[in-house]
């Protein structure tokens, strides 16, 4: 095992059983020798969300560590607005590509895939550039691909947009959602609304970014962060730098997963996001406009915005009456204290996007956590120990 006090090992062993139950043990020891007894967390990243509820990390650490759901899940954070506008295109006769988690998230009235199912020209997409090569070879359609995303996804939509101009496409456009995860950090502390000791940050955005652009977190909020990986090991060893750092006192943001993320992150890739994009402030589920928190495309790709070329307006529309996933995304309750949620709202019959996506928290309790017990109580963290 690595020191408590030395930086962790480039290794194979990121499913080491042996190697996860001593760091558990070493967690919970500390935490209940020196932090009170009981700590909580959150993990931002939805995919994080998924490994501790698939390999039981939350059942393992249960009593001495809460790990709360953060804006990590960037097809739940979209807003009703966004998902009505996003419907009203694929709607029009458009040829509409999209990531496969849009595809049932509900809107007011509809979603992309009941307009599918009415005929709609809705298509799965891998990545932007599916859209492209259909635009290239079917002149004759308005292609429209939704860019849905954090930092992660939006260079290849950069590099889509570049290949669009040089094949001279006239019937390409993007509609852009992308958001940002530095500004959704900061205003979730600003509202003081979620009382967490630390956070859990997202490797896959972390590799874009790089370490310093969430350094903010320690040094305007004082609160300890680590980058993680997604094995369970992974994830471990970020839990345990974040409760030895509390332990002494201290806030940084440690990079637990250096295989991966750089200090100054990835530079190509930021290089083609900012070619293309530009911040703006931005509609969240559950965290209402952020400013600067989204990108729109900057002047000279400006004909290639989806809601200029075919006049789409976004609104904000209401939730479903009774869906929480905006409480669930602050961090401010568990999946199951949702009244819908295993009842109402299941991945069949999702009535929010926390139930549909992947990533969603909701979905990893459904799948994974429904027959445990404890957290599937449904408290979330604002009765939890320090900030």
């Amino acid at each position: 095992m690595w020191p408590v006090t030395g930086e962790p090992p480039v290794w194979e062993g990121f499913r080491d059983a042996d190697l996860a139950r001593r760091l558990v043990n070493r967690i919970r020891d500390r935490v209940a020798r020196e932090l009170g007894g009981h700590v909580t967390l959150m993990e931002v990243c939805g995919t994080h969300t998924v490994a501790i509820s698939r390999t039981g990390i939350r059942s393992a650490l249960r009593g001495a560590v809460t790990l709360v759901s953060g804006p990590g899940c960037p097809v739940c954070v979209t807003s009703q607005g966004d998902v009505d506008a996003m419907v009203e295109l694929a709607s029009r006769g458009l040829t509409v590509y999209t990531f496969g988690d849009m595809m049932r998230v509900p809107g007011t009235t509809d979603s992309l895939e009941t307009v599918r199912a009415r005929g709609g020209r809705v298509r799965l997409a891998y990545s932007a550039a599916d859209a492209v090569a259909h635009a290239a070879s079917h002149p004759g359609e308005q292609v429209v691909f939704l860019a849905v995303g954090f930092e992660t996804t939006a260079p290849g939509v950069a590099l889509a947009l570049r290949q669009a101009r040089d094949l001279g496409l006239d019937n390409f456009t993007v509609y852009p959602a992308h958001k940002l995860i530095p500004p959704a950090l900061r205003a979730l502390l600003d509202r003081e609304e979620v009382r967490v000791a630390g956070f859990l940050l997202p490797g896959h955005v972390s590799t874009v970014i790089g370490r310093q652009a969430l350094s903010f977190l320690a040094r305007d909020y004082g609160l300890p962060a680590a980058i993680a990986g997604f094995e369970p090991v992974d994830i471990l060893m970020a839990v345990d730098r974040l409760t030895e750092m509390m332990t002494r006192g201290e806030a940084a943001v440690a990079n637990m997963y250096p295989r991966a993320v750089r200090e100054e992150g990835n530079p190509l890739a930021l290089q083609a996001m900012w070619s293309c994009f530009e911040p703006c402030d931005a509609s969240w589920r559950g965290l209402g406009l952020i400013p600067a928190s989204g990108l729109e495309l900057r002047d000279p790709w400006r004909d290639f915005d989806a809601r200029c070329r075919h006049g789409v307006s976004t609104f904000e529309a209401p939730v479903r009456p009774g869906c929480r996933c905006g409480d669930v995304l602050r961090g401010k309750i568990l999946p199951p204290a949702c009244p819908l949620f295993a009842r109402a709202c299941t991945p069949a019959r999702p009535q929010g996007p926390c139930m549909v996506s992947s990533e969603g928290a909701c979905a990893a309790y459904f799948r994974y956590e429904r027959g445990d017990g404890g957290d599937c109580r449904g408290e979330g963290s604002g009765a939890a120990g320090p900030r």
